[in-house]
């Protein structure tokens, strides 16, 4: 649906679930640039492709080019019916319906349009198959339930960057880049780079969502203290984020692993903060689960804000 925003479309197609698959950090997305295709020439392989089924109906015409992503901004998104039913031919029966399960189904959908995309590509479904095949096989499903560290609640997930990694590391590094990724601070007060593991900054609650609407942020977690904790260029880094006037709360710790890959940087991205002793314990016991799914949560918005930034 990000890759359909660009276009100004509120449908997502098959065309965009291959654009998907194509950054995925799954075996499958893993698989296709082992192959050579990534989003760039995905994406103008999905552009002739159109071109060439207008002109097929003598239509003379071309497409607006498409723009940045604004899905996070925009609401009214859907998938179209035969990709709806393609996504859930994905998990009927023994499939699984994890991102190897929507290729295989993605390539041997019978209008042809995944097959004249790869063919501009350079491979066809057959070859994407047994390509896959080899990686599915081997590979192990990313981790993205809380990891068990002991006194914290903690938990980790990996997303795949399409950039080289020491972009990604100065976009992460860059204090004032804050905001890109994390979505309680909306700006960052005096932000300067050359920044030292030990340096502080000061960051404010956004005002707004992206789609406009206001938030509304009680006074004492309106400013956050934002502390550089860990930075071993390219490959670690790591941001300590507390509420001077909120001193009760547990700092949060962002992690951030990075690994050149195929294609780009695979990104581990790690969120822990203390579980709180004695009685607040047993008293906080009840919302573990609740705890679990805002770990879950804000890691996947910072995994997507991070690869989003570079698309």
């Amino acid at each position: 649906m990000e890759e359909a925003s660009r276009a100004g479309l509120r449908v997502a197609d098959l065309e965009h679930l291959f654009l998907a698959l194509v950054i995925s950090d799954q075996p499958a997305g893993v698989s296709l640039r082992s192959m050579g295709i990534d989003i760039d020439g995905a994406r103008r392989a999905v552009e002739e492709a159109h071109a060439a089924q207008l002109a097929s109906l003598g239509i003379e015409a071309s497409f607006p080019e498409a723009g940045r992503i604004v899905f996070h901004e925009t609401d009214g998104y859907d998938w179209s019916k035969r990709a709806y039913a393609l996504i859930a031919r994905s998990v009927d029966k023994d499939k699984n319906g994890d991102a190897a399960a929507v290729l295989r189904e993605l390539v041997s959908e019978p209008s042809g349009l995944i097959a004249n995309i790869l063919e501009r590509l350079g491979t066809t479904p057959q070859a994407v198959l047994e390509h896959l095949d080899r990686f599915d096989a081997a590979a192990e499903r990313t981790a993205t339930r809380p990891a068990q560290v002991k006194g914290r609640v903690s938990g980790s997930i990996e997303t795949f960057v399409p950039a080289p990694v020491d972009a990604v590391w100065q976009f992460l590094a860059d204090p004032a880049r804050i905001p890109d990724w994390e979505m309680s601070v909306g700006s960052i007060d005096h932000a300067v780079q050359g920044s030292t593991p030990g340096m502080v900054w000061q960051g404010l609650a956004p005002e707004s969502r992206p789609d406009g609407k206001p938030v509304n942020v009680k006074p004492r977690f309106r400013r956050r203290s934002i502390e550089l904790v860990t930075a071993h260029q390219p490959h670690r880094i790591a941001w300590s984020f507390t509420y001077p006037a909120a001193p009760e709360s547990s700092a949060i710790l962002t992690e951030f692993t990075l690994v050149n890959t195929t294609g780009g940087t695979q990104v581990q991205v790690t969120r822990s903060w203390s579980r709180r002793p004695g009685w607040r314990r047993l008293v906080a016991l009840p919302l573990r689960p609740l705890q679990r799914f805002l770990v879950w949560i804000t890691l996947f918005q910072t995994g997507g804000a991070v690869s989003r930034a570079f698309r």
